[in-house]
């Protein structure tokens, strides 16, 4: 059972000004909430109770909007991905010796077959000291909003990965996935460094393994990408009033 979780909504989102000049992107509304509302109901779903939001651009709106129980994790000089989890885990907000979940909040990952942690976590423990990384995939062609022709991953029989980044590829990063601590200990505090690193290491060692995701998966990076959003797929996915 994984029992903690870090949320990233630390990002400027830059590609989303003029929306983002005076609130974080996982601010930005999605379905009737905020993207970071959407990853915190998940992540309540799934029963997981210890959770760390980390924050940067506009802190104070995350910091107003998050429960009472979610932990925020400040930085005053961004830390990317990899980077806030050492802090996370340098400031005892994370517990160094449990596997945690880690999402990204600037994607909507809608339900298919069963909600996709429950899954992840289900898949975790069906490979027990196999892996060191487990990361959730979306096929290419089901990627709405990858405005790229390239893809992340290949996978294999026994679904190891291998990161291509080009389109032989067949599988897009699907920004959640469930690690070990221990990856990030040979990391210099207060470093910036991508989780990335930590994914090709455990590529290296053929402990990064994947999990086909088999609901719907939506990024938002531009303003016009989530109107369209709003425009063509949201009616598709609320209910008729």
């Amino acid at each position: 059972m994984i029992t903690q979780a870090m949320v990233f909504a630390a990002g400027k989102g830059v590609r989303m000004m003029p929306l983002t000049a005076n609130r974080p992107k996982p601010m930005l509304d999605v379905l009737g909430k905020p993207l970071l509302g959407h990853a915190l109901d998940g992540i309540a779903a799934a029963g997981i109770k210890n959770v760390v939001v980390n924050a940067h651009h506009c802190p104070e709106a995350i910091e107003q909007f998050i429960p009472q129980h979610v932990k925020i994790s400040k930085e005053d000089t961004l830390l990317e991905t990899g980077g806030a989890v050492r802090k996370a885990l340098d400031d005892g907000l994370l517990n160094p010796t449990q596997p945690f979940l880690a999402v990204n909040s600037d994607i909507l990952c809608t339900t298919g077959s069963r909600p996709p942690i429950e899954r992840l976590q289900d898949k975790w423990n069906e490979l027990g000291d196999k892996a060191d990384v487990l990361l959730l995939l979306v096929p290419k062609a089901n990627a709405w909003g990858h405005d790229s022709d390239k893809a992340d991953y290949i996978m294999n029989s026994a679904g190891q990965l291998e990161r291509l980044s080009s389109p032989a590829a067949d599988y897009v990063y699907a920004s959640l996935q469930i690690v070990r601590p221990e990856l990030y200990k040979n990391h210099m505090s207060g470093t910036s460094f991508s989780n990335r690193d930590i994914f090709d290491a455990a590529q290296t060692a053929g402990r990064l393994y994947g999990l086909v995701h088999d609901g719907g998966w939506y990024h938002f990076s531009t303003p016009q990408s989530l109107d369209l959003f709003h425009q063509q797929v949201a009616p598709q996915l609320q209910p008729a009033p």
